[in-house]
């Protein structure tokens, strides 16, 4: 039984070290990866495509349902009500560290890889990249990428020139690209548009971390 034990508390131990191991390579990853991240995001702030390009309250508005700690926390936020699983960092990670993320151990060098963007990036940058970055769904003229290019594909404006729903619309679909079809009598997409809305305006809260469907919101 001892032996057993041992065997077992070995084979513990170097799973955790490997697990430690492997969160490391995506740190080092995200360090090496800076030089070249930091002047692809700078390019797109001098082009006006961070998030300061929204304006302070569309800016809150993104974060209020995206990742309500973003300013505050350090690439991981695993409390705060309706932040889910993945944050902005961890979000881009995924885009910008993988050829092809698979789900599980993958998260582990994800989540390193976001500690080091969070190391060796501003937040105006990460920002900028993850904007730039996003999955938006279809569009007219097919799938598109990029926040702002789905605005300017859709409703043929900046993100700051559109209506309060037209925008809300837009952080509807970021959870689900491929669910939902912006421009479209989808009702789905109505039903998480609204609940955003109340959120946004304080009129309800999100349950708990994993509430990032805004149960609390219905």
């Amino acid at each position: 039984m001892k032996k057993f034990l041992k065997i077992v508390i070995s084979a513990f131990a170097l799973l955790i070290v490997g697990l430690l191991g492997f969160g490391a390579k995506g740190y080092y990853d995200a360090t090496t990866d800076a030089d070249d991240l930091s002047a692809r995001a700078n390019i797109l702030l001098a082009s006006q495509l961070g998030g300061a390009s929204l304006g302070p309250e569309r800016l809150r508005q993104l974060l209020a349902v995206q990742d309500p700690q973003f300013e505050q926390h350090g690439g991981v936020d695993l409390t705060t009500p309706g932040a889910g699983l993945t944050t902005i960092s961890q979000s881009l990670a995924k885009r910008v560290g993988f050829e092809n993320f698979t789900p599980g151990i993958g998260k582990v060098r994800q989540t390193g890889y976001a500690l080091g963007l969070e190391r060796e990036l501003s937040k105006d940058q990460i920002m900028a990249l993850w904007l730039d970055t996003l999955e938006m769904g279809r569009g007219p003229g097919g799938w598109v990428t990029g926040f702002h290019r789905m605005s300017e594909a859709v409703f043929g404006a900046h993100p700051h020139e559109l209506d309060d729903h037209e925008y809300l619309s837009l952080l509807a679909v970021i959870i689900a690209p491929g669910r939902y079809q912006i421009g479209s009598d989808d009702d789905a997409l109505v039903d998480r548009t609204v609940r955003i809305g109340r959120l946004v305006s304080g009129k309800c809260a999100p349950i708990d971390n994993s509430d990032v469907w805004l149960e609390g919101c219905s």
